[in-house]
């Protein structure tokens, strides 16, 4: 099935690209702006900014808590009947210390709130978190995407895996080098591999 979009592109691998390409330019524009330390930290309308500007171009729904049920490789997220009740919860959590923030990056993972994007909007989110915070982000190009994801699919039990292989990997090298390859990688865990965003 390939999603409904504002380029009427009916093709998945088309449909792939345009992504990929649009979202990384507004990716690389948030960044060069400085926009994307702008936005609110840690909360739900900041998570929603980033989603908008990352996929405004493509998606009707960018932005917007998803109206339907999904899951990935056998796992549900949280229900759409519940979204909001959990998203509520999740603005409340606190977010300042590094075990906080990763506590409150994972449950917003298991909120996974609209209906295409989470993940790289997300890795987003908790770099401005970390950054407002502990004046760290991750270095996502450190760090092995299997690793990642296995931490990740834990995270609903424990985030103590996910906690370790994060704070291993933080740095203070904000340099638009280290951005752009860390944005190549996020998108690398999702599948999408054929741009470089300094390229763009």
């Amino acid at each position: 099935m390939v999603l409904e979009n504002k380029l009427n592109i009916t093709n998945s691998a088309e449909l792939a690209e345009a992504e990929e390409r649009l979202s990384k330019l507004k990716a690389k524009d948030l960044f060069e702006t400085g926009k994307l330390y702008e936005v609110e930290v840690g909360t739900f309308a900041g998570l929603s900014a980033i989603h908008k500007a990352l996929f405004s171009d493509l998606y009707d729904f960018a932005g917007k808590i998803r109206d339907v049920n999904i899951a990935k490789d056998g796992f549900a997220f949280a229900p759409r009947i519940f979204l909001e009740q959990s998203l509520t919860y999740i603005d409340k959590l606190p977010h300042a210390s590094f075990d906080e923030i990763v506590e409150k990056y994972a449950d917003m993972n298991i909120a996974h709130p609209f209906r295409e994007g989470n993940g790289r909007a997300m890795r987003l989110w908790l770099d401005s978190m970390l950054r407002s915070v502990l004046g760290q982000v991750v270095d996502w190009n450190a760090i092995d995407k299997d690793e990642y994801f296995n931490a990740m699919v834990r995270s609903h039990v424990s985030t103590g895996e996910l906690k370790y292989l994060l704070l291993k990997h933080l740095t203070d090298d904000f340099s638009q080098q280290t951005f752009f390859k860390g944005l190549d990688t996020s998108y690398y865990y999702e599948g999408y591999t054929l741009y470089k965003t300094e390229d763009l």
